[in-house]
């Protein structure tokens, strides 16, 4: 069962959607959460989490359900999105969950939360800002366009064995578990990918300045290779929305950026030969799982479309600007892509538990207003983010809000979270360094 190295007995599969749907259900008649006594103290955000969990129903071909703070009927034709700057899912995996586990089930809450207290969600923003409800999960296939079949069997069924035993570790992937609703939730946060391509693309076509997209997701899912899941990512979600890109609206050049801390070893591997998806990693030099060379270019009518940054720890906004300038832009200038997905990891945040790079809250405004100009340059503003990273649950669910505002054309609120004072000298020698030598190997 390649990484899938879990004991199977006879397969409960319908148990697992049943125990998924279930757990659902429980957990959206809470009335509040509480995220570690101090992050949640809101009604209003269950209401807002609840949205999304309903993807379980089947496919409708009629609308998509959307949630936008103005009291109308929620059903709105995709024609409608007009009006938006940035469309979200949400799909917080919350029965997908590790006591103490650093991939927690509160991250997708905490930034639910932080749009609320920022007043960036639909409730504040109206057509502005545009959740999308009652999207379907991912299928099978989808999934398979990226990963083995085998590995997709696998893990369902290894549903069977999780229902028995309430949590399993997956063999050979790293520290990466599974519970019961962890396929299910797989598929769902897959799905959130999925049906934002659809609603960027759709509003492309009739825009010049189409909405953001953006993934609240988890389990993350730049880690996964195709034969199995690793370092917390069970499914590699902007990957298979890569292939689906190509696959259902022609666009044959996808553009792939990837900001987490750590290198994005599952993408890189699942396009490495091919010459239509250009992946780009930045990542801390030594981080795990130690992938993400500079020499990894790309193998046989691929090579030259994989390029990865190693930086140097203590790396930080200077660093970023000057990456995004001199290797992001006329990588993406060269390659005129079709569309520009991000993996957008938040534990290069100086106060990340998990590594040692040094941005900050503007640091990710940054990417996010330089990224969606460059979508708007080079290919029609078509622009889909997911979160991958970020552990430290104000640093990630801040500098996501701050993300927001970018897009929205604000200003940054940095100011008001970014502490300089424990901000060290940018190693920028190295920094340097570093970058002279992907552009020698790029020839840039």
């Amino acid at each position: 069962m390649e990484l899938l190295a879990v004991s199977f007995s006879s397969s409960l599969a319908g148990n697992a959607l049943f125990l998924a749907r279930q757990h659902l259900c429980k957990w959206k008649n809470h009335s509040r959460f509480d995220l570690e006594a101090k992050f949640v103290r809101n009604r209003n955000l269950n209401k807002s989490l609840r949205r999304g969990r309903r993807c379980l129903s089947e496919k409708t071909e009629a609308s998509i359900s959307c949630s936008t703070g103005t009291g109308e009927d929620p059903l709105i034709p995709v024609k409608k999105l007009s009006d938006a700057r940035v469309i979200y899912t949400v799909a917080p995996a919350m029965g997908h969950n590790q006591e103490s586990h650093p991939e927690s089930h509160f991250r997708v809450p905490a930034i639910v939360n932080a749009l609320e207290k920022w007043e960036l969600s639909p409730k504040f923003r109206g057509l502005e800002v545009i959740e999308l409800e009652n999207f379907n999960a991912a299928s099978s296939n989808d999934i398979a366009s990226v990963h083995t079949r085998a590995y997709v069997s696998g893990l369902e069924k290894a549903m069977d064995q999780a229902s028995k035993q309430g949590i399993i570790l997956i063999e050979g992937s790293g520290p990466t578990y599974a519970t019961v609703y962890t396929f299910q939730e797989s598929l769902v946060a897959a799905g959130a990918g999925i049906a934002l391509i659809d609603a960027v693309v759709a509003e492309s076509k009739i825009s010049k300045s189409p909405p953001v997209g953006f993934a609240l997701i988890r389990p993350p899912g730049h880690h996964a290779i195709p034969k199995g899941p690793m370092g917390f990512c069970v499914f590699g979600n902007v990957a298979v929305a890569a292939r689906y890109a190509q696959r259902s609206h022609g666009l044959k050049r996808v553009f792939i950026i990837d900001f987490d801390v750590h290198h994005g070893n599952g993408t890189n591997d699942a396009f490495y030969d091919d010459p239509d998806i250009f992946f780009l990693s930045t990542h801390q030099d030594g981080s795990y799982p130690g992938t993400g060379k500079f020499e990894e270019v790309g193998h046989g009518d691929g090579e030259g479309t994989t390029l990865n940054l190693p930086l140097p720890g203590g790396s930080g906004d200077t660093a970023m600007r000057t990456v995004f300038d001199e290797i992001i832009v006329p990588c993406a200038q060269r390659f005129k892509p079709d569309i520009i997905l991000v993996s957008a990891g938040y534990d290069a945040h100086v106060l990340d538990p998990l590594a040692s790079l040094q941005f900050t809250t503007g640091t990710y405004y940054m990417l996010a207003s330089y990224i969606q100009q460059l979508a708007n340059d080079l290919c029609g503003g078509r622009c889909v983010f997911f979160l991958e990273g970020g552990y430290n649950l104000k640093s990630l669910s801040y500098s996501v809000a701050d993300s927001f505002r970018a897009f929205l054309g604000e200003p940054s609120l940095a100011s008001e979270f970014d502490n300089p004072a424990i901000l060290h000298e940018e190693p920028s020698t190295r920094v340097r360094q570093a970058i002279e030598r992907v552009k020698h190997i790029h020839s840039l």
